[in-house]
């Protein structure tokens, strides 16, 4: 077999690209905001007393989990215009991309929050602080030394799964390296290229994650 690489042809292209990664940045960015309320409500659903608010957002929270993200984004963007809400491409992307941070995110928040002592929900009551007053002072801290690992591990995966979103035309890397594509027929050097973008993207995340990691939540050496 043989193939001659000619990555020469995509050089007219590289604004197309530098473009493709900044929507796929702001698409992750809206998505992450909204997931993380999303999952935020979640968990207060969870804890509510309310066991028709729990139920539901224990629902929520299985359904997500357990179904594919493709048929979620396609439920989203052909399945609802059947209930007469017709999306943009865009925003059935972030719709599905948040409902779906969401419900992963509120498993992480919830692990955070319950891996916080009693005892300390109890001192803040006993100082007389409010529910809120105790989160923001006493829990939130230490529940998220606990959960960001597996938080800011969450948001890089929403970064990678934006490639998905292609499948309805929403604008993103993914989408723009498939119009490249068309356009030149060189699919080897495109989808190239496209991988090694998403890959600087998410180490470079991933590298600011940690520093912040060492910097804010870091336990005393001494």
């Amino acid at each position: 077999m043989r193939y001659t690489f000619d990555f020469a042809v995509l050089l007219p292209h590289w604004e197309a690209f530098a473009e493709g990664c900044w929507l796929t940045l702001r698409l992750s960015a809206v998505s992450v905001a909204i997931g993380l309320a999303v999952g935020l409500l979640a968990v207060l659903g969870k804890r509510s007393t309310m066991s028709a608010v729990r139920w539901t957002a224990q629902s929520y929270i299985e359904l997500i989990r357990n179904t594919p993200f493709l048929v979620q984004v396609l439920f989203v963007f052909f399945g609802l215009p059947s209930l007469g809400i017709s999306l943009t491409p865009n925003t059935a992307a972030v719709l599905a991309l948040s409902l779906n941070l969401g419900a992963f995110s509120a498993e992480i928040l919830r692990t955070g929050i319950e891996s916080v002592p009693r005892g300390q929900f109890e001192a803040g009551a006993a100082l007389g602080l409010s529910p809120f007053q105790t989160l923001r002072h006493i829990v939130i801290k230490p529940a998220l030394r606990t959960i960001y690992p597996a938080l800011t591990g969450q948001f890089v995966m929403l970064l990678l799964t934006t490639s998905i979103v292609s499948s309805i035309s929403a604008e993103e890397l993914t989408s723009v390296a498939q119009n490249i594509d068309s356009a030149t027929f060189r699919s080897f050097e495109v989808y190239i290229v496209a991988a090694l973008l998403y890959l600087a993207m998410s180490t470079v995340f991933s590298t600011v994650f940690k520093a912040i990691d060492r910097v804010y939540f870091s336990y005393p050496t001494k």
